[in-house]
């Protein structure tokens, strides 16, 4: 199930209808209490959130789902004014795993979630640990330790940090990270991995050191801590 808040309702009507064209389920709100409402009976796999909204925006919103224990890892795709990096960079820096630009195309959007739910989804069998330092990283259970204490990430950040762990001393540049994690090309966006990357080091304390910086070309996990 995917819910969608927007108070447009042309828009709202017109993504909840193509979604169920599609096979995917979806629930349209046009008010923030209503979404809210719904959430308390039964929580979606994936939540299009537009910024301006009534009551309270698309960020205030998006800030209680990533401050919930229940929700923290819940998939967000964020709607925002084209052209408005402000909100682009804001919503990535609130936990946001993904952003979309209106006017947008229909078929775009349903890639875009598409994509995101089959990352979501992924199960990992492999039982594959990373101990590099501080840091201990084990995929096939989700967990992210820094110093023995767990760190909560969003689904975009823990698939950059697993990317390069499982990668280690390979430096990838900006476009081969989006390739690999957002799994199409992002028009360019790179500004969206540098976002990433800041916010992943941040939350990762002192273990964010081992994620180098390298000038002009990208971004590595050593192979030694």
């Amino acid at each position: 199930m995917i819910y969608f808040v927007e108070d447009d309702n042309s828009i709202r009507e017109l993504v909840v209808y193509t979604l169920c064209n599609v096979g995917l389920q979806a629930k349209g709100f046009e008010t923030p209490s209503a979404f809210w409402e719904a959430m308390e009976q039964e929580q979606p796999s994936l939540v299009l959130l537009d910024i301006m909204l009534p009551e309270e925006d698309g960020l205030q919103i998006l800030k209680k789902l990533r401050a919930s224990s229940k929700t923290k890892k819940l998939p967000v795709i964020m709607l925002t004014a084209k052209g408005s990096e402000y909100d682009k960079v804001v919503g990535l820096d609130g936990g946001a795993d993904d952003y979309v630009s209106k006017p947008f195309g229909m078929m775009e959007l349903v890639s875009r979630i598409k994509a995101l739910l089959r990352r979501a989804g992924e199960s990992q069998t492999a039982m594959v640990e990373y101990k590099l330092g501080p840091l201990y990283v084990c995929p096939s259970k989700h967990i992210i330790r820094v110093n023995n204490q767990d760190v909560a990430l969003t689904l975009k950040e823990y698939e950059v940090l697993c990317l390069l762990l499982e990668h280690q001393g390979t430096v990838f540049n900006r476009e081969q990270i989006l390739n690999q994690i957002w799994g199409y090309h992002f028009d360019g966006e790179s500004r969206t991995v540098d976002v990433h990357i800041r916010t992943l080091r941040q939350k990762l304390g002192e273990a964010g050191s081992l994620i180098e910086t390298i000038r002009g070309i990208g971004y590595r996990i050593g192979e030694q801590a």
